[in-house]
């Protein structure tokens, strides 16, 4: 049982600044860094970056629509050709960021409420790779099982990686509860590591209404901006050790 552990990262900006980026560092496997669409600057985009490579954390992504105002969690109608140019824009600074710290993007995860549109809606999926494919093919996009990223990504070659959510509720059909609804985000330490070993022993959820919902995931994530979610990751991380599960990266 092999499961990449990874979380939401660098998204302070300017003077706020929103979560512990250096203790979930030394937790995580995979960080998926802030663009400056949704959250970040190139001050924190580069102190994250330069993190991260000091520790081993493989370095991805994380584009999102471009929307300060709500953190990216508000849905948007945007022209494909559109999207896929900021798609393309985060990718390139965030891995050009990298690269002067002596690392390097290696994979793509999109963001809230760009996450959840591209699981459903083909075109904002389409659009999303377009960006990967035209930057490089080769990089793995992150997105849910059974989401229409994975057909898009593969009429283009781009690779793609199934993950699951440590603390976030499901719905019978796979998808994530939306965030407006109650208990949507999961906060006891004990029940988000539990749910975290399931999905990686054996690949399946209990979802809201109380179905079992399977999972097939390469990769688990904890959300960075939570309440303790530093408390969270480390206990995610333990339980998944104690159940004889290897960390490691997914790229």
């Amino acid at each position: 049982m092999v499961i990449d552990l990874n979380a939401d990262l660098g998204e302070g900006f300017g003077i706020w600044r929103l979560g512990d980026d250096t203790a979930l560092l030394d937790i995580v496997t995979s960080a998926n860094v802030a663009c400056g669409f949704h959250a970040g600057d190139p001050v924190t985009i580069r102190r994250t970056c330069a993190a991260a490579i000091d520790r081993g954390v493989t370095i991805g992504a994380q584009v999102s629509y471009r929307d300060l105002a709500h953190f990216g969690r508000r849905e948007m109608e945007v022209e494909p050709e559109e999207l896929c140019a900021e798609v393309l824009y985060q990718l390139a600074a965030v891995d050009g960021i990298a690269r002067a710290m002596g690392g390097r993007v290696s994979y793509v995860k999109p963001h809230g409420a760009l996450y959840n549109r591209v699981v459903r809606d083909p075109v904002q999926a389409a659009a999303l790779i377009d960006a990967v494919a035209d930057y490089d093919a080769s990089l793995p996009v992150l997105t849910l099982p059974g989401s229409a990223v994975h057909q898009a990504a593969a009429a283009e070659g781009v690779p793609t990686v199934c993950e699951a959510f440590a603390d976030r509720a499901y719905t019978a059909e796979g998808t994530l509860v939306p965030r407006r609804e109650p208990g949507s985000v999961l906060h006891t330490a004990e029940e988000v590591a539990a749910r975290a070993v399931r999905m990686a022993v054996e690949q399946r959820v209990r979802a809201a209404d109380g179905s079992d919902v399977a999972v097939p995931a390469r990769s688990i994530c904890v959300h960075g901006d939570t309440p303790d979610a530093v408390g969270l990751a480390r206990a995610v991380r333990d339980r998944l050790l104690e159940a004889g599960v290897v960390l490691q990266p997914f790229t």
